[in-house]
């Protein structure tokens, strides 16, 4: 990084940050402190208006804003795709929003950016799943954003799925939501429910009849969605023998629940590590002959169940 670059960065730095240490700067750039303290002398000198305070670092002056000069192609690109992205998964508002900054950020493009930018996007794209409620989905998403943000309950009807016979569900839910959390393609609430009196996740597309309430709650201080580790209750384990050759088509599909996989003399030993076996079922199947359920055994009776089941249709 040049000197031009390294100030530039400087100031972005302490707009981004608010107070940095030379010892900070130093060390995100990658030089040395006395190069740190010549570089903010330069941008003193050149009228911006850096103050240092000892013990504490140096700082911007209060109201004291410099917008980005420049991008490149590359983070033209990054935020172009990123917009992309929410325009397909956000619910309106956003999306209204993203189509906003889109127009702003390519107006401040130079040319040759702009085209170099334009090239390199018709090599990528995004594609959005679509399913027959998406508009309702959409609805109920802007519905929770809401909610989280202005820490007021909501209430809905939630399907959840069970072993058979029981067969599915539903159970009437009234939630603190927390924050929203997309995950493999489906949007996930983190929500204080008040019937079960604890935290619980609860999937978008499982729920009906949603009403955003007028009662608020006070979201915990020490809750912070970004750090947040759901606890891991996937206390089942399950063993599969598949065919060997199926090997690269495994580590492939990236499969959520594996745990371990082993080539075996036997052949290719694969470990899935879940909640109920209704979890991995439709998987186990899918691939036919070419897997064979080692254990437990209560998984073996209900895959040659399921096997029966779909033999009658034939």
């Amino acid at each position: 990084m040049n000197k031009t670059d390294r100030m530039l960065a400087i100031v972005l730095e302490l707009q981004r940050s608010g107070t940095r240490r030379a010892e900070d700067l130093a060390a995100i750039f990658e030089t040395s402190i006395r190069t740190i303290y010549r570089d903010v002398q330069a941008l003193s000198e050149a009228g911006v208006p850096i103050v240092g305070a000892p013990g504490q670092g140096y700082s911007l002056v209060d109201g004291y804003f410099l917008p980005p000069v420049s991008f490149t192609a590359e983070e033209a690109v990054t935020l172009l795709l990123g917009i992309d992205f929410v325009e397909q998964q956000f619910d309106v508002n956003y999306r209204v929003k993203a189509r906003a900054s889109r127009g702003k950020i390519e107006s401040i493009l130079p040319d040759s950016v702009q085209r170099e930018t334009v090239r390199m996007r018709a090599s990528l794209k995004l594609l959005a799943g679509t399913t027959a409620d998406s508009e309702q989905a959409e609805e109920a998403l802007g519905l929770l954003r809401r909610a989280v943000l202005e820490e007021r309950k909501v209430h809905f009807h939630y399907m959840k799925k069970i072993p058979e016979p029981t067969g599915n569900r539903q159970s009437s839910r009234t939630v603190e939501p927390y924050g929203l959390v997309y995950v493999g393609g489906t949007w996930t609430l983190i929500a204080f429910c008040n019937l079960r009196q604890e935290l619980r996740h609860f999937r978008l597309r499982r729920m009906c009849e949603l009403t955003l309430l007028d009662e608020t709650f006070k979201r915990p201080p020490d809750f912070n969605l970004q750090t947040y580790e759901p606890p891991d209750d996937r206390n089942i384990l399950v063993h599969i023998l598949m065919n060997r050759d199926l090997l690269d088509k495994v580590k492939e599909y990236n499969y959520f629940y594996t745990e371990a996989l082993e080539d075996t003399p036997e052949g290719l030993l694969v470990v899935l590590r879940v909640r109920q076996f209704e979890e991995v079922l439709p998987w186990v199947l899918s691939w036919g002959a070419d897997a064979k359920v080692l254990g437990p055994a209560s998984l073996r009776k209900r895959v040659q169940e399921e096997i029966a089941k779909m033999i009658k249709h034939y």
